[in-house]
């Protein structure tokens, strides 16, 4: 029986972009999958949509209330930074303020969500700018962003990407050198399996590199092997990840990150058929 349970799946609440954050928790209970991933975006959440703290804190009580009444829990946020307005690495000292700024309040979010876990990636610096002065700039800034969550007790989760996502961190090498640089106890990874089999790697290669300590999420989805497909539905070795994370004694959370397109109308079946896969070989409780 594997030690990886259905107790550490949690759905990302993208997939849902296109249904109100009610619908989102009713496909989770219809799902039995108690553990949210908060996208923090519209039509969910948006934290540029409250002018106060205040304000912001309100809406975010009154949805952990709701999820809470339904058995469930927040156990990341995962804030809009991928691109515009945001940008850590941006040559333009304003866009990286702005940046630092909604970090800032997304920790405050964070902990008004129950979580002390903030999800973040690099996003990419300007292609035609040396990717070393972009570089550069991504390491001061997310030094500055550990800084804070190291003083509130929130752990940061770095991800890789794609290189059509970003020119900066898209492989397991990038990932060690930023880890490396910003040398912060409170930056850990997440490691999204979609980019680490498109960058031709394996999940053992990055306990080999980070050890596992740093591995504290999991972005869990099938591909060809890019994409974020229902499971089953790619393919990519699902069963030998799992198996992977047992032996490393992984106690995280694995998240299911369906997002694309082609689920947005019907986000539930695509969520349903992937747990429906996992109950296959995961059990319900350890």
């Amino acid at each position: 029986m594997s030690t990886i349970t259905m107790d550490q799946i949690a759905v990302m609440s993208a997939q849902y972009v296109h249904h109100t954050f009610d619908f989102y928790l009713d496909s989770m209970k219809r799902c039995n999958v108690r553990n949210i991933d908060l996208w923090g975006a519209n039509p969910h959440f948006c934290r540029l949509d409250y002018p106060t703290s205040a304000a912001a804190a309100r809406k975010l009580r009154e949805m952990r209330e709701k999820a809470e009444s339904l058995g469930m829990k927040f156990v990341i946020y995962t804030p809009e930074t991928l691109g515009y307005p945001y940008d850590i690495s941006s040559p333009y000292q304003i866009v990286r303020d702005r940046t630092l700024d909604y970090f800032d309040m997304a920790m405050d979010d964070t902990l008004e969500l129950g979580t002390n876990r903030l999800f973040i990636n690099t996003g990419s610096g300007l292609r035609d700018i040396p990717r070393e002065e972009s570089w550069k700039l991504a390491v001061e800034s997310m030094q500055k962003i550990c800084e804070m969550a190291e003083k509130r007790g929130i752990f940061m989760m770095l991800e890789q990407l794609q290189p059509y996502e970003s020119n900066l961190l898209y492989n397991l090498p990038q990932l060690k050198d930023m880890l490396t640089e910003v040398n912060s106890p409170a930056l850990k990874v997440c490691v999204d399996l979609i980019a680490m089999a498109v960058a031709g790697e394996e999940l053992e290669e990055y306990y080999d590199v980070l050890g596992e300590d740093a591995i504290q999420f999991i972005h869990y989805g099938d591909g060809d092997p890019s994409g974020h497909y229902i499971l089953g539905d790619g393919n990519l070795p699902l069963k030998e990840y799992i198996r992977t994370l047992e032996k490393h004694n992984y106690t995280g959370y694995v998240d299911l990150e369906i997002n694309d397109s082609i689920y947005w109308v019907d986000p539930h079946t695509s969520v349903q058929r992937s747990v429906d896969y996992l109950r296959e070989f995961l059990p319900e409780h350890a």
